[in-house]
């Protein structure tokens, strides 16, 4: 028996490409309307167009995550569109990657910028939460819900050059054992998947010898692929998953980090 997700509304951030844009096609394969979120509004409206051409239902929504009045007002209309949200996917993320401190011939030659660490910190982090708090209540009149957040398996070893990044995806999977905490009574569960490498544009801008290395340390032999983690998605967000609460699932091949 596949997962379904009739009459079920899933809001899906970060889903213009990528990651994201993937979930949002197989959550609305699996019979879900789709509330597709971004602040790329072209890709956004693709999203959408491609859901709507193999006969689903979904809308896109311009909206900056980390602004919190730009959330709130995307919940007011997503409800006006679909009436209810069942399933939350914080899925929206950025990378700025720099050392803290790079040095070179003993003398401090870069560091990571305070912009920098300040713009991951606001997408990944302020951006999960603010999301997750407009969409809670809605989620708790309900009796029913299910919140699952992108981590990243940095957030549990950490990564050289990512400290904004890792700080970001430790802190999601902190929040997401607090909520786990504090909504499941509420008939809502919160998880968070871990991803690896996996390829998207985001991980196509690493040099080449770096995404060698990490295929050589992941026992199935491959960078990860989109569909992957939206599969991790769709079972945490359906109803047979829920009597998982508050984990945190990591899906990265058997990633190896460190040696």
């Amino acid at each position: 028996m596949g997962i379904e997700l009739q009459n079920q509304v899933a809001i899906v951030t970060g889903g213009a490409n990528g990651i994201g844009r993937e979930t949002a096609l197989t959550f609305a394969q699996a019979g879900a309307a789709v509330a597709v979120w971004d602040f790329n509004e072209a890709g956004g409206r693709a999203t959408v167009a491609a859901i709507e051409e193999e006969g689903g239902r979904a809308a896109f929504f311009k909206v900056n995550v980390a602004a919190q009045a730009d959330v709130e007002t995307a919940v007011s209309a997503t409800l006006r569109e679909f009436g209810r949200v069942d399933i939350l996917i914080n899925n929206a993320g950025i990378c700025r990657d720099a050392q803290l401190i790079k040095v070179k011939n003993g003398e401090v030659v870069d560091k990571l910028s305070e912009a920098d660490f300040d713009a991951v910190i606001a997408v990944n982090l302020k951006g999960v939460f603010n999301c997750t708090q407009a969409v809670a209540p809605v989620m708790v009149q309900q009796g029913y819900g299910r919140i699952v957040s992108a981590a990243s398996v940095v957030g549990l070893y950490g990564n050289f050059g990512q400290t904004n990044y890792v700080a970001s995806k430790a802190a999601v999977i902190g929040m997401t054992k607090v909520w786990a905490r504090e909504l499941g009574k509420r008939g809502i569960t919160a998880n968070a998947i871990a991803p690896g490498f996996i390829g998207t544009d985001m991980t196509a801008a690493m040099p080449e010898k770096a995404l060698a290395s990490m295929v050589e340390h992941t026992p199935v032999g491959r960078v990860g692929k989109p569909q992957d983690i939206a599969y991790a998605y769709l079972f945490l967000a359906s109803k047979e998953a829920g009597f998982i609460n508050g984990t945190i699932l990591t899906v990265d091949g058997g990633l190896v980090l460190g040696t």
